[in-house]
């Protein structure tokens, strides 16, 4: 494995470090490249040299004898001893294949595989079978630095429900839970992070909003907001959490968060729990109170006035674009179906230096298909060949499958949605929930776009053939988005997976092992004579060979 993370010498050090004796070095690692290569040819060498001492030592070990003891012994044994090795083989290896199955369904790899990569293949002195340049390349055949850490960083879903008013229904009804610990602990550190400041400064009810956030039962937050609410009626953070996770309805959420902001959402005033000591904090608050009523708006049918509110906060607050608001305003508009302008927001946001997202990509595909799907036929393009419209539309949609594939299975209902987390990871199956959750219905208003796009997705993989080394229009795609997303993921939904993982070799050799095992123990059952005579003549031909 290529870490992450690798300690590098600063200083003096970096500089005795460069400025030693470059032959010294040079021999070490030719000693350690010759030990390594050693390894391969060591271990045949040992057999060798095992079998050449049996040969050696026969007389004194009395081999003979023992062999012959052996195959008398093995002579007198009954049927029912078969039965008894075989069934127990077949047991041990079937719990084995379980095992195997279970860890790999759970983990995407095989236990045994792990274990033998992790632990005996340093042993052995092995290496990379490939290197960061190897891996990394462009299409032109130019080495590409090596993908961030952010490839694989987890994100505020900007379009995320709220819990009282929706995640908590899906629970009543289902008796399910939508999030997992591991996603609401990511949103208990954002909110920390964005409504609190220095522990030096923070007051009393501060202080109980603080620990409020880290409680993982929701009765006890919301009566930790209550408590700050009585020391401070004014504290926007209480009612952000009530409005978030108390509000059975968008309306009392709605109303909750309207109270967060007493002086009313066009003067832009917070009440916050702390004197205005804090701007940067109470900035962060004013925009996420903001954002939530947009899309309270939103929810209720209020589209224009969302999209209104989403513009003035895009406007004023124009540094926070790491908020992505720009999401919400392309959802909200293409709700009104107000074309133009998503492609006006597009043409700012789908820029080659700046961060592409699922959304991005997808309705931008969207909109290129919008114009040429109504009149697609997939006949009559075999006939005549891709117009310049239809060429864009498929180029876009192989753009988006590039970024994302896991999404076109969502927007074509060949697997079933769950409601969205509150964070995703960029290129990864919580992603797609996320925008398909959203964004399915546009797309089937759009006639013939999903028929476009189920035409056409699945071309992009003979663009890219291995897209963990090479990809075409963006980097290779990441292999750490399956173990993130199952993280985020509830654990009743099966996590998609890209490329799609063969079955490791050690699930298929147990499985042959347990149904081999397992038919000569039932064929020894109910044919113990024959099985005996078979097992006897076993025996006597490996005395005859032995002696």
């Amino acid at each position: 494995m290529i870490p992450l993370f690798t300690a590098q010498p600063s200083g003096k050090n970096m500089e005795d470090a460069t400025s030693s004796n470059p032959q010294s070095l040079g021999f070490t690692d030719k000693l350690k490249s010759w030990l390594s290569w050693s390894w391969t040819y060591i271990c045949a060498v040992w057999f060798a040299m095992v079998l050449t001492m049996i040969y050696v030592l026969r007389s004194p070990l009395k081999l003979q004898d023992t062999l012959t003891s052996a195959s008398v012994f093995l002579n007198t044994l009954t049927p029912k001893f078969y039965v008894a090795l075989t069934g127990t083989s077949s047991l041990i290896s079937g719990l084995i294949l379980i095992f195997e199955w279970w860890y790999f369904r759970k983990y995407g790899t095989s236990f045994i595989e792990q274990v033998s990569v992790s632990h005996l293949r340093p042993l052995l002195g092995g290496v990379e079978s490939s290197t960061t340049t190897g891996l990394f390349s462009s299409v032109n055949g130019e080495a590409e630095p090596r993908p961030s850490v952010s490839e694989c960083k987890v994100w505020r879903n900007p379009l995320n429900l709220f819990r009282g008013a929706e995640y908590s229904r899906y629970t009543w009804v289902t008796g399910k839970e939508p999030l997992t610990y591991y996603d609401m602990n990511l949103s208990a550190q954002d909110h920390q992070t964005f409504f609190t400041g220095d522990t030096q400064q923070l007051k009393l009810e501060d202080t109980v909003m603080q620990k409020a956030w880290r409680e993982r039962n929701p009765q006890a937050r919301i009566r930790a907001a209550y408590q700050a609410i009585e020391m401070n009626h004014e504290c926007a953070a209480a009612y952000v959490l009530l409005a978030e996770e108390e509000a059975t309805t968008i309306t009392e959420a709605e109303r909750l968060f309207k109270q967060a902001l007493p002086g009313g959402p066009e003067y832009g005033i917070v009440n916050h729990c702390q004197a205005p000591a804090r701007p940067g904090k109470d900035i962060n608050l004013l925009v996420y109170i903001k954002r939530r009523l947009a899309m309270c708006a939103r929810k209720l049918g209020r589209i224009k006035e969302a999209v209104k509110m989403m513009r003035d906060l895009m406007k004023e607050f124009p540094l926070l674009g790491m908020l992505n608001i720009h999401e919400n305003l392309l959802e909200a508009l293409l709700e009104l179906q107000a074309y133009a302008d998503v492609q006006a927001v597009l043409a700012k946001y789908d820029d080659i230096s700046l961060p592409k997202s699922a959304t991005i990509c997808y309705t931008s595909a969207l909109l290129k298909a919008r114009a040429v799907s109504d009149k697609f036929s997939p006949e009559a393009a075999s006939r005549r060949g891709l117009s310049t419209a239809e060429m864009n539309a498929v180029e876009a949609i192989h753009r988006a499958v590039e970024f994302n594939p896991h999404v076109p299975k969502y927007l074509l209902e060949m697997k079933s949605l769950i409601l969205p987390p509150e964070h995703i990871l960029k290129r990864g199956d919580s992603e797609a929930v996320a925008y398909a959750f959203f964004h399915l219905q546009h797309w089937k208003r759009a006639e013939g776009a999903l028929n476009l796009l189920h035409c056409t997705w699945e071309g992009t993989f003979r663009i890219i053939p291995y897209p963990l080394e090479k990809g075409h229009l963006f980097y290779p795609y990441p292999g750490c988005t399956e173990t993130a997303d199952r993280e985020l993921l509830p654990s009743f939904h099966e996590v998609s997976v890209y490329p799609k993982k063969e079955l490791p070799f050690f699930i298929l050799f147990t499985a042959g092992l347990c149904s081999f095992t397992a038919m000569l123990a039932m064929l020894t059952h109910q044919f113990p004579e024959l099985m005996g005579v078979f097992a006897k003549a076993v025996n006597h031909s490996r005395s005859c060979i032995n002696s």
